[in-house]
């Protein structure tokens, strides 16, 4: 019971509606728990003048159903100096004759019989209730739009969107949003760069409603900030840089199956709601509260789509491999997200591997190219494998460890063809390398994941953004509800 609700009398406290046939089944029970002295105040949800047996009072607003949490009608409470001590829903002849103290009642009825929906949970309003009764109200700025406006249009006009059409962020569906999680509303998650905003649960819930997440989704958008809002990640680099990387967001866990996340075919792609709002929601955010908008501080030269929403979930069912996050440090089991600063994907084609030395030479031939072929050691990627493809590394049992040992291993070149000039290529690594063998990535900078459709003998590369002090690192961080 929250704090504001309506005092209910001590006693016996019935609430009804006509449109429940085991309310009218027990309509004369009621008279009879009256009649034989028993306080009794009876609450109706809809019709108001049922029951007719029995002096009742029309809970018009539902306040009384919301407040007291009623799922079901009928339900009965028993009240003691104010405060609910006891109640049963449907009818329960055992239940009833109980809660009342009448060993005779309901003789002639069936033992058992459940009961229906209350009015206060029904789908069609239960927002609306929600808006006007709840102990957490929306404190953020509300923005009135004229009778005149479309506001739709209204919202393109104010600069809130990433070029494509928002769902406004009405009271009702940010409290809606809000159930997704059990944290306070008003709770700080991070200062949301490149302004420093403090970037509360609310204000996430205000963008993930614009975004079209489902709240089940919620938790995940706030793990994901939490992530990129940091110095590790370095979210204000990411958007004042002038290359064309923005946040890939990778989900792990049981709960990117129990929220419906993609792992399979189109993975990266359009078409799945919990993959491409989840990712909007955390771009909509930085965009929105953290001021990171294109032509302002967002310099990039092309950008990417990624950067309206790049986001998916590894096939842990399938995958031959431990997940990312696992790796990473979060316990299996567990839900979590990484981040990586990256741009958008490119396919890897091998259709003739049958082997997973060959596949590796493959990986290793394509992997060279990220952001240049003489270009070393600075930048990381993240290498998607599909199922196809992880048959391979399957059937010879490798692990995600020797899969990166031996890209490392076969990816290392000689110095004096990766310096400044050689080959006639003016780009390349300082020329005190000169004498020094490289592999193309730091120790921990390729990330590999596994994904994808059930066939197709492709895998992709997801080239990131400077790593190091100087730009990025992953981050991996636990979802918390």
């Amino acid at each position: 019971m929250e704090h504001n609700a309506p005092q209910l009398p001590d006693g016996l406290v019935a609430i009804v509606k006509r449109e429940c046939a085991t309310c009218q089944l027990v309509e004369p029970l009621l008279a009879e728990i009256s009649h034989a002295g028993k306080s009794l105040a009876v609450y109706t949800q809809d019709d108001p003048l049922f029951p007719e047996s029995v002096s009742h009072i029309h809970d018009a607003d539902l306040a009384v159903s919301w407040h007291y949490d009623i799922e079901t009608v009928p339900t009965i409470l028993k009240i003691e100096n104010g405060v609910e001590v006891d109640r049963t829903f449907g009818w329960s002849k055992n239940q009833w004759r109980a809660i009342t103290g009448m060993n005779s009642l309901g003789e002639a009825l069936p033992d058992m019989r459940p009961g229906c929906g209350s009015m206060s949970v029904d789908p069609d309003l239960v927002d609306s209730l929600r808006a006007k009764f709840s102990d957490s109200p929306v404190i953020s700025r509300t923005v009135e739009f004229s009778s005149a406006e479309d506001e739709f249009e209204a919202i393109y006009a104010r600069g809130w969107t990433d070029g494509l059409p928002v769902i406004p962020p009405t009271r009702e569906r940010v409290l809606k949003m809000l159930t997704g999680t059990s944290r306070h509303p008003q709770d700080i998650v991070a200062l949301c760069p490149p302004d420093l905003v403090e970037l509360t649960v609310e204000k996430i819930a205000i963008n993930a409603v614009m975004a079209g997440c489902l709240p089940e989704y919620l938790p995940w958008v706030i793990t994901a900030l939490e992530a990129v809002c940091n110095d590790e990640f370095n979210m204000h680099g990411v958007l004042a840089t002038t290359m064309p990387v923005g946040p890939v967001i990778v989900c792990n866990g049981p709960g990117t199956r129990a929220i419906g996340m993609n792992t399979g075919i189109n993975v990266f792609g359009q078409g799945n709601r919990a993959n491409n709002t989840i990712g909007r929601a955390v771009q909509l955010t930085i965009r929105n509260v953290g001021g990171g908008r294109p032509g302002e501080v967002d310099r990039a030269t092309h950008g990417n789509p990624g950067k309206i929403s790049f986001c998916f979930a590894e096939d842990e069912e399938r995958s031959p491999f431990t997940p990312l996050s696992v790796e990473r440090g979060i316990s299996e089991g567990k839900d979590a997200v990484t981040v990586f600063a990256g741009e958008g994907p490119r396919c890897i084609v091998d259709q003739l591997a049958r082997s997973a030395d060959e596949l590796v030479n493959s990986y290793v031939m394509c992997l060279q190219a990220v952001h240049h072929p003489k270009l070393v050691l600075g930048f990381d990627a993240i290498l998607t494998i599909s199922p196809d493809h992880g048959r391979l590394f399957q059937q010879e049992n490798w692990t995600r460890e020797k899969l990166v040992e031996e890209i490392t291993a076969k990816s290392m070149k000689a110095g004096v063809d990766l310096v400044r000039g050689a080959h006639g290529i003016a780009e390349g690594i300082p020329p005190h390398l000169e004498s020094a063998t490289l592999p193309k990535f730091r120790p921990g900078g390729l990330l590999v994941t596994f994904a994808g459709g059930g066939a197709g003998l492709f895998s992709s590369v997801i080239a990131g953004w400077a790593n190091g002090s100087i730009g990025s690192n992953p981050v991996t961080r636990m979802v918390q509800p």
